[in-house]
């Protein structure tokens, strides 16, 4: 059984994923059945999404000293405090070709071992009625997936300041450099991570246009990556200055957008502590180590930094979550409140 005293809100995370109802072996050896874990399903099975299939929110925080997750506040589906592990990363092809990796997700009923649900993450977007082979089961790496989502990074080119006023691109940093951030002054940089991965839906950069914050180049982050406001009036409605809000939730098809397609190349920068910096001239968080995003790390930086000693280098702003934040006008609200 889940303790929510070891409930750790900074680490929280809201994932979409499908119900496993939604997507059904249409032919093959489990005709019929819902997507299941590891043991149960069969390669070159044929599976379908429903047409009112529909990804719902499930969130997700981690817990103290164990590889699984919890269900935690404010999610549309799951128990709350339900133990949530991440089974398998899943490999699914269209009729085109097109690979579609999805990771498998299951939810214990509290206080057993046996399984209460079972979700669906892909990793790029599905189709209705779309023919989708099963063509491989990965039970040695969903964690790391996982991680790679959860993962703050900056794309390359991203001009990050540094102590001295200088505007340097993430992919010339090195360890060692020294970077201003806004709560703690001046911090060296302790580690850099660098992946390359399609950029397709979950993994898709999120662009945000020149001017759109008085920033005078465009910035492209990972849609988890969260941007510091401080509001000189309450426009956003969150009761106090400091707030943070999801890059993705900012998406309006303007001046926020979402780059689907190709590759992209993602950095990720870390510090002694969760840090703003600034990217782009714009409030942004560094990559913060716990039991989400430790597997994207490795072992010996780890070993060497250590996540239980991690912590926010600063204040605790409120999260602006979804649903507290129209997207369509989400943008020129922080505009206005932060002046920034």
């Amino acid at each position: 059984m889940s303790d929510l005293g070891h409930y750790n809100r900074a680490a929280s995370q809201g994932v979409r994923v499908f119900p496993a109802r939604f997507f059904s072996v249409s032919n093959g050896a489990n005709l019929g059945d819902p997507v299941s874990d590891a043991s149960e399903m069969m390669l070159d099975d044929i599976y379908q999404l429903s047409p009112d299939a529909a990804r719902l929110r499930l969130a997700l925080s981690a817990v103290d000293g164990v590889s699984h997750m919890i269900v935690a506040e404010g999610s549309q589906i799951g128990d709350q405090a339900a133990e949530v592990h991440m089974d398998c990363c899943a490999t699914f092809m269209a009729p085109d070709g097109k690979i579609v990796e999805a990771i498998v997700l299951v939810e214990l009923e509290t206080g057993t071992n046996l399984v209460a649900a079972t979700y669906l993450m892909p990793l790029a977007d599905m189709r209705p009625r779309l023919d989708y082979a099963l063509v491989n089961i990965d039970t040695s790496n969903p964690r790391a997936k996982f991680a790679s989502l959860a993962s703050v990074s900056f794309s390359r080119g991203t001009r990050i300041t540094l102590a001295t006023g200088e505007q340097r691109r993430i992919e010339d940093l090195r360890v060692g450099d020294k970077v201003l951030t806004r709560d703690n002054g001046v911090q060296p940089v302790r580690w850099i991570g660098h992946q390359t991965v399609r950029a397709t839906g979950a993994m898709a950069p999120i662009v945000i246009s020149k001017g759109t914050f008085n920033n005078t180049r465009e910035l492209r982050l990972s849609p988890n990556q969260r941007l510091f406001v401080y509001q000189r009036e309450d426009k956003l409605n969150a009761g106090q200055a400091e707030v943070t809000v999801k890059a993705e939730l900012l998406v309006n098809g303007d001046s926020v957008t979402r780059s689907d397609g190709g590759f992209v190349d993602y950095y990720q920068i870390l510090f002694d502590n969760h840090e703003f910096i600034f990217a782009e001239g714009i409030a942004t968080e560094s990559m913060t180590i716990d039991h989400r995003t430790s597997p994207a790390l490795p072992r010996e930086v780890q070993e060497r930094i250590g996540f239980n000693s991690m912590t926010r280098g600063g204040p605790h702003p409120k999260d602006i979550t979804e649903g507290m934040l129209d997207s369509a006008i989400a943008a020129d609200l922080i505009r206005k409140a932060s002046l920034l």
